[in-house]
């Protein structure tokens, strides 16, 4: 999945002005870290996030964890990027 900014907000992704293959690699590889259901990868992921996109991720986590229509193994990723982020505060 690709984040997107609104139009009022910076871009969710810093790689926003790079080739579109490098940029969506790089979002593949983000988001394969926040969803591996490895703590360390999940906060190092995380915090190399600007503030905007750290708000935008959790946003995110929080919507695959709670509501329908994701997949168990999905919801499961995103649970225990939760609790990794909150372990790791």
């Amino acid at each position: 999945m690709i984040l997107l900014p609104l139009a009022h907000e910076e871009p969710i992704y810093s790689a926003w002005n790079m080739p579109m293959d490098f940029a969506y690699e790089e979002l593949e590889s983000l988001w394969d870290r926040l969803l591996s259901r490895q703590p360390e990868q999940v906060r190092e992921a995380f915090h190399s996030l600007s503030e905007t996109e750290k708000a935008a991720v959790l946003q995110h986590l929080e919507r695959m964890a709670n509501e329908s229509g994701w997949h168990p193994e999905q919801r499961l990723s995103a649970e225990q990027a939760l609790q990794a982020l909150k372990d790791g505060i």
